[in-house]
């Protein structure tokens, strides 16, 4: 959520970031709906201020015996308790107003984003790693699964319905090896902490990363009106919600490798087959709760830590700067990796790391005290994935398939395989 003080002092400055975003200009709407509340906070402040100021009245007017003057202040009194609640409800109808419109505007990009309408607009940072040289065709990964006889769609669709995914034997296991092998290198090498969280949470999470009130139809919500997480970012990073950290402590630096689940809402039509946009999916998550001060070299230090991943997996990939009209809603800069797909013969999104400023701590209430000044400041947080489990797997597939169609592990998977060096046709 963006600062209304500082919309009030820059009105131009928010219009001109909307419109990089492709967004209206909403600065005046906005200016209105904190003067109707701060007019409406002034009234009830002033009312109550009466109302204890006529109260002290009434005993010294007691004490003089001027019982005309203290019956008047009485009276007063009484109208004032009659009269405040519909103020303070004044006061509270304005405030949501304002906080309705405010967490529905996206997070202003960074100066150095470039600017554009969509994904083609995106810029290549870097690309790493060479694609593969074969003498035999590429195929995509569901038809790379089905061959070996492990990978089934009309199981998972009797179980599931649509965009749901069996795996079997060695690619479940291959599978859980990637997650391991993604959690263990950021925690034993990256320094972040292992964290095990509910998959299920409340609003005030879903609200406090952002994904709630605008994104609603993107969750999964259960009949008890949990939602369930669409990426461990919505946990992790509501770790530190409501609490004062200790700037020297920063930053806190938080992995889990969870399930996460989307509608997909909007998507119909999109990679229907097989396994890249799915309801169900694993990923390994990366989040860091920063200072204002360390959040740009933190964004590129968690950049670093995915591209790592691919790097051990041996896969080519580049790295995208986002434009401002392809980036998620409450980053101020995002990095996308996106992996070469020889079946596809294209590359595909496997990780974003995003960001996003004091959005999301303004959101949760989430502060560290500045040791400089000892004022009470918004934490900074950012959010990657390290990488997407599902995606990874089928980069694998597509990138070590061998000519008679059985797939080759990869080195840094070994040691979680148990001894299985290469993916064959089930017998």
């Amino acid at each position: 959520m963006l600062d209304i003080k500082w919309i009030r002092d820059n009105p131009a400055a928010l219009d001109k970031a909307l419109a990089r975003r492709g967004a209206e200009a909403q600065s005046s709407e906005l200016i209105t709906l904190d003067e109707q509340r701060r007019s409406a906070v002034q009234k009830v402040q002033d009312m109550l201020s009466r109302r204890n100021a006529a109260s002290k009245e009434i005993g010294a007017a007691m004490a003089a015996r001027d019982t005309e003057r203290a019956d008047r202040l009485k009276a007063e009194v009484a109208d004032l308790k009659v009269l405040l609640p519909a103020a303070e409800e004044d006061e509270r109808s304005a405030t949501e107003a304002l906080n309705d419109v405010l967490s529905r505007l996206p997070n202003i990009p960074f100066d150095d984003v470039p600017d554009g309408k969509d994904e083609h607009d995106n810029v290549v940072v870097r690309s790493l790693g060479e694609k593969p040289r074969w003498n035999h065709p590429a195929k995509e990964h569901f038809e790379i699964g089905e061959a070996l006889g492990f990978m089934n769609f009309e199981r998972a669709a009797k179980l599931s319905g649509s965009r749901f995914t069996v795996l079997t034997g060695p690619l479940a296991r291959l599978e859980r090896a990637l997650g391991q092998f993604m959690i263990d290198l950021h925690t034993r090498e990256h320094g972040y902490t292992e964290v095990s969280s509910p998959l299920m949470v409340r609003d005030e999470a879903v609200y406090g990363t952002a994904q709630l009130p605008k994104f609603a139809e993107d969750l999964f919500r259960t009949t008890d009106g949990r939602w369930l997480i669409p990426t461990a970012e919505v946990t992790l990073t509501n770790l530190v919600s409501g609490e004062i950290l200790d700037q020297d402590k920063l930053p806190l630096r938080f992995t889990a490798l969870t399930p996460s689940f989307r509608s997909e809402a909007g998507s119909a039509g999109r990679d229907t087959r097989g396994m890249l946009r799915q309801h169900q999916f694993w990923k390994c998550e990366l989040v860091s709760i920063t200072d204002q001060e360390g959040a740009i070299d933190e964004h590129e230090r968690m950049t670093a830590c995915a591209e790592e991943v691919l790097k051990r997996l041996g896969l080519h990939f580049r790295t995208i700067a986002l434009c401002t009209g392809d980036m998620g809603f409450a980053s101020r800069k995002t990095y996308d990796l996106e992996v070469w797909l020889p079946g596809q013969n294209t590359y595909r999104e496997i990780s974003s790391c995003s960001v996003c400023g004091d959005f999301q701590g303004r959101r949760m209430n989430a502060r560290y005290r500045d040791k400089e000044d000892k004022s009470n400041k918004f934490v900074h947080t950012l959010n990657g994935s390290g990488t997407a489990v599902g995606r990874a797997l089928i980069a694998v597939l597509e990138n070590y398939l061998n000519e008679d169609g059985s797939v080759t592990v990869p080195d840094a998977l070994l040691p979680y395989m148990g001894g299985v060096t290469k993916i064959e046709r089930a017998s």
